[in-house]
């Protein structure tokens, strides 16, 4: 049969509307450049099949994919961002996995985080996450002293004090470096006020002493007066376990 030139135009029109499927374009992208198909591209990949061939397998994985890459997204977030949310889910569920006298010091570190994060908010004069980024470091500090309270056995708090006079070393240092930006910002003073009880039901249980401890004791004493708590846990620390 042969074929006239009007056939054969009608025929290289018609092959001119054929379009690659989307997903073997990234496919073949990817194999050029050498490199894997980043997680939009594995999505819209996704959802280039077709309605009729989609199931619950098709829809769960889609929504893990998504959901994963959310929680990824969210972990380079600032408070006041869309998706913060999420990166305090994951903070809060990462808390569930540390111990008892851990969990003061966790919350610090964490109120250590919001303080950095404030650190970028002050620099990038995002003035509209101020606000809420100082609100999650004063409920980060204020989880930390009612976790302390919580703690009844003296060697476990003593633990936990220890690690968190480290932590408000920390929180003064980055408060010194906000504050040149202008930003003012609260100090752990629910956190100091918990150690200062701990010392004084410590001083109230204290047997006899030694003449070092005596000399502690007596500086402990004198911080506490001066509301110097972190100081003062130093002290008791010292007296009480002075192989430390």
């Amino acid at each position: 049969m042969i074929t006239t030139d009007a056939n054969l135009v009608r025929k290289i029109q018609v092959l001119k509307q054929i379009k690659p499927r989307k997903d073997w374009v990234i496919l073949t992208k990817s194999q050029i450049l050498d490199q894997e198909p980043g997680l939009i591209e594995q999505i819209s990949t996704f959802l280039s099949i077709p309605l009729q061939y989609r199931g619950p397998a098709f829809v769960t994985l889609v929504s893990m994919a998504v959901l994963i890459g959310a929680f990824v997204f969210a972990q380079n977030t600032l408070p006041g961002d869309a998706l913060y949310p999420l990166k305090r889910i994951t903070e809060r569920s990462q808390a569930v996995f540390v111990s008892e006298e851990e969990l003061p010091r966790y919350n610090l570190e964490i109120a250590n985080k919001r303080l950095e994060d404030l650190t970028e908010i002050a620099q990038t004069n995002q003035v509209k996450k101020l606000a809420p980024a100082l609100n999650e470091f004063e409920s980060s500090v204020a989880e930390a002293a009612q976790n302390l309270a919580k703690i009844k056995e003296p060697e476990k708090a003593y633990v936990a004090g220890k690690a968190l006079v480290k932590e408000i070393q920390k929180l003064e240092e980055k408060k010194q470096k906000i504050e040149t930006f202008g930003v003012v910002v609260g100090d752990a003073q629910e956190v100091e006020e918990a150690l200062c009880d701990f010392v004084e039901r410590e001083i109230e249980n204290l047997g006899t002493l030694s003449e070092r401890q005596e000399e502690l004791l007596v500086e402990a004493e004198e911080y506490l007066a001066e509301g110097k708590c972190s100081l003062a846990f130093e002290k008791i620390w010292l007296l009480s376990y002075p192989q430390e």
